[in-house]
């Protein structure tokens, strides 16, 4: 399931609508769909930031890249396969909005910062020039919000987010990996202390 109705900043003109052919390559609606399906089978109320960090681990190699590999990946995995059996649990009843970013009107079922994030990755598309966010778009929409659930992930898995938000804005977006394929479910690694609960 792709959003729907994402507002998304344009150059110089007040917002666009995202629709469901429109924002999003090929690629980043995999990521979505696979966050939509993870939050549903997790039992969660909303597709959260934390959702869609995930799937794009699992899917875009680009992203992966930019966090370096190597037992700092494993660790964040490691933290976000458990959050069906641990932390996440106290995220269920509750709804992700940090209140850092102005409210977005976005679809029932995603959070009001997952949708920022969505939107963000579109208006760095429109930025430059390009009618389709990718991953790391998206990537950096996440991470610009300080108080979503995906940076509380991060930083406890021991990633500099200030240093990843400073690559993301310099990276351009370019030629991408090969080996483009889904990473599977399982553990990667075994994380001590988990994130604490986020409102």
């Amino acid at each position: 399931m792709r959003p729907r109705n994402l507002r998304r900043p344009g150059h110089d003109q007040g917002t666009h609508h995202v629709d469901d052919d429109a924002g999003f390559g090929a690629e980043l609606a995999s990521v979505l769909t696979a966050a939509r399906r993870r939050a549903v089978r997790d039992g969660d109320r909303q597709t959260d930031t934390a959702h869609l960090l995930h799937s794009l681990l699992e899917y875009d190699p680009e992203v992966r890249a930019l966090l370096d590999g190597g037992p700092q990946l494993a660790r964040l995995l490691g933290y976000l396969v458990q959050r069906s059996i641990g932390y996440g649990l106290r995220w269920q009843g509750s709804v992700e909005d940090s209140g850092a970013a102005p409210a977005v009107p976005g679809p029932a079922g995603w959070s009001p910062v997952a949708v920022a994030a969505l939107a963000h990755a579109c208006g760095r598309a429109v930025g430059r020039g390009d009618g389709r966010a990718c991953g790391t778009d998206l990537l950096a929409g996440i991470v610009a919000d300080p108080g979503a659930r995906a940076v509380e992930v991060l930083r406890r898995a021991g990633v500099d987010v200030v240093g990843l938000r400073a690559r993301l804005d310099d990276r351009p977006v370019g030629d991408r990996p090969t080996g483009d394929r889904p990473m599977d479910d399982r553990p990667v690694g075994g994380p001590d202390g988990a994130p604490a609960s986020s409102g």
